[in-house]
């Protein structure tokens, strides 16, 4: 595979893509073929079809797939099991009538969201969303049980910005890294875009979408329970922000790491890294919960243990999909359709902000990985960006127009797609028309956004 040159041409390659692409909804949505058979036999037949090397797809398709779930699988699995605690204690429809009580039916939706942009400041995107998912869908019960998309969509997107324009997250921290862009001007600048996006893309999109599709909460973490000894509100989102808090103290420490303050071969500093890691913190936090809303409420034993096994059940679908969803995307990538747009797109006369958020976009469009769509942009414009005498207020902003185009409508070829759809209980018609809408709308009000702050400050 590292000896094999591809010798299609951009616009073959990007055909089979888009059959490929075709050929997935027709199998989901049509012939109702389940969705991981669907993923991993056109992953196959795209790989063949770009011309990998017989004797390499096989490796490509595992690769790609596990490299996936390697990270995925330890997320979901770790957060349903917290879930299941916090739901099964009762714990999730305390904090939910705590939350309704102080904040109103009607402003629910909101306080979950801010909650989540808190919590999506150092936590990924998947691994916030699992964590607050219990919370989102028992709040949602207790105000009527049919508006799923309100609470989930709008909470989704919050981490989702988040996680696209704010540092720590890897996005704006590579494309700074490679625009020389200064970090604390970035994040700055990323909170100012990150929150009326949320707003407009998020909140009020899932409140339009709410109206036309109204779905029910799923079961994903079990029954709603009413146990007669439940833990306080207070319990419960201390359990929860453990997860929280170790990310942030890791996050802390590696930009104090980066800055020369403190040596990065500290043994605490790198116990620090250790348990800040998103895999490990949850592990920390369901070990916690099982102790505070299991043995000390008097649960323990086969009964604690049925309560974790049972929230393993239903996300098997859940990762298995995602992983081939990754599959397919790692298919399109090794198979040169990124390199060749990319190649074919460095040639365009248009400016470097500009140029920045078309090529992220159509990278992402194309192969699905927003990481892969923002490195690869940043490096086909970092020459501009490094010779074009930019101020450091302008730097920052391609970088986030960078950030915004790799954001652009995610649809069967990421990861993040099948998570959402499934974790909520969506079809793929229903993830297209919610998710993949949503993700196109904060793209674009993100870019719009980070266009007026770059016109603002070249008149200064």
């Amino acid at each position: 595979m590292d000896e094999w040159t591809q010798t299609l041409g951009a616009v073959p390659l990007l055909l089979i893509a888009a059959g490929a692409v075709a050929l997935i909804l027709l199998l989901i949505i049509k012939v109702r073929m389940h969705a991981f058979l669907v993923l991993v036999l056109v992953s196959l037949l795209t790989a063949l079809a770009t011309g990998i090397p017989v004797g390499s797809v096989a490796k490509v398709l595992v690769d790609s797939f596990s490299s996936t779930v390697g990270t995925v699988a330890l997320l979901v699995g770790f957060g349903a099991m917290l879930g299941a605690l916090v739901e099964s204690s009762g714990g999730a429809r305390v904090l939910a009538e705590k939350m309704v009580s102080i904040f109103g039916e009607k402003r629910a939706a909101i306080a979950l969201s801010v909650a989540s942009l808190l919590m999506g400041f150092p936590m990924f995107f998947d691994a916030g969303l699992v964590v607050m998912l219990p919370v989102i869908f028992a709040v949602a019960r207790r105000i009527g049980g049919k508006h799923m998309l309100l609470y989930g969509i709008s909470a989704a997107a919050a981490f989702s910005v988040m996680h696209v324009f704010v540092p720590p997250h890897p996005g704006p921290i590579t494309a700074s890294e490679t625009y020389g862009a200064n970090l604390g001007i970035v994040l700055l600048i990323g909170l100012v875009v990150a929150v009326p996006t949320w707003y407009l893309s998020g909140y009020l999109w899932a409140r339009f979408i709410d109206r036309r599709i109204p779905l029910a909460i799923p079961r994903l973490f079990g029954e709603d329970v009413e146990p007669t000894n439940p833990p306080k509100a207070g319990t419960v989102i201390g359990v929860i922000a453990i997860p929280l808090v170790l990310i942030l103290l890791n996050t802390g420490s590696a930009a104090l790491v980066s800055a020369g303050t403190i040596d990065g071969s500290a043994v605490w500093v790198q116990a620090l890294g250790l348990i800040g890691t998103s895999q490990v913190a949850l592990l920390i936090a369901v070990l916690v919960a099982l102790i505070v809303l299991g043995t000390r409420r008097g649960v323990g034993g086969s009964a604690l243990e049925k309560i974790v096994e049972s929230s393993l059940g239903p996300i098997c679908s859940v990762v298995l999909i995602t992983g081939a969803g990754g599959m397919f995307g790692g298919v399109l990538r090794a198979s040169g359709i990124g390199d060749a747009l990319s190649d074919s797109l460095a040639s365009l006369g248009v400016p470097v902000i500009f140029a920045a958020y078309l090529i992220a976009l159509l990278l992402r469009v194309a192969q699905g990985s927003a990481t892969v769509a923002l490195v690869t942009a940043a490096g086909l414009i970092s020459p501009a960006v490094l010779s074009g005498g930019f101020n450091p207020l302008q730097v920052a902003c391609i970088v986030l127009a960078t950030a915004a185009g790799s954001v652009f409508a995610g649809h069967v070829n990421d990861s993040g797609f099948w998570l959402v759809g499934r974790l909520m209980g969506m079809d793929v018609k229903t993830t297209l028309k919610t998710w993949t809408v949503q993700q196109a709308i904060e793209s674009v009000v993100g870019f719009v956004f980070v266009l007026i702050i770059f016109g603002a400050v070249s008149l200064v």
